[in-house]
């Protein structure tokens, strides 16, 4: 007898890359408990039919303290389809590095996303994202080493720091695949 398996979609929006990196990494750390494993920028979701899969998981970054309109764009165009289904959010910022801002209920950022949104996802998360300086266009490494300086955070501009627990991230993608079956 065979058992049809799960698919599997992730949608990310990335400001400099490492929403997408944590996408990647779910899935690769998930993927044998799906049939189909899509993972795909939120820019190009068009070309992608999510009535096809049975569980999505969504990623988003802040900069400057938003969201991408993106993002809100697609959940308040299917928050319906996303309501019907096993999903999960999650987010990624900076403030996140703060072990008093990490979790949904204590990351204003995300907390005031959940309750703008129609969307219930059945799991949500926040992860710390990474500081890269050297990347950063000219205004955003100065406004970011400005915040940075604010929030007590890094301000060497010649150097980036992952601050993303990976551990975290593992467990919490295991926990949604098994819980979520």
């Amino acid at each position: 007898m065979i058992i049809n398996m799960p698919k599997l979609l992730v949608i990310y929006s990335t400001s400099d890359g490492q929403t997408q990196k944590i996408a990647d990494f779910i899935a690769n750390e998930i993927r044998e408990n799906y049939e189909k494993v899509t993972i795909i920028n939120i820019n190009d979701i068009k070309d992608v039919n999510i009535n096809e899969y049975s569980h999505i998981i969504i990623g988003a970054s802040i900069r400057y303290g938003k969201f991408s309109k993106a993002i809100y764009s697609f959940i308040d165009d299917t928050f319906a389809i996303l309501n019907s289904k096993k999903t999960a959010f999650y987010s990624v910022n900076l403030t996140a590095r703060k072990f008093d801002k990490n979790t949904p209920e204590t990351n204003s950022y995300t907390r005031k996303f959940l309750a703008r949104i129609q969307w219930k996802p059945k799991k949500c998360a926040v992860f710390a994202g990474a500081l890269v300086y050297p990347q950063y266009k000219l205004l955003d490494k100065y406004m970011i080493k400005l915040i940075m300086k604010i929030t007590k955070g890094e301000t060497d501009t010649t150097k980036s720091i992952d601050y993303t627990d990976w551990l975290y991230v593992k467990t919490w993608a295991r926990d949604f695949a098994e819980k979520l079956k």
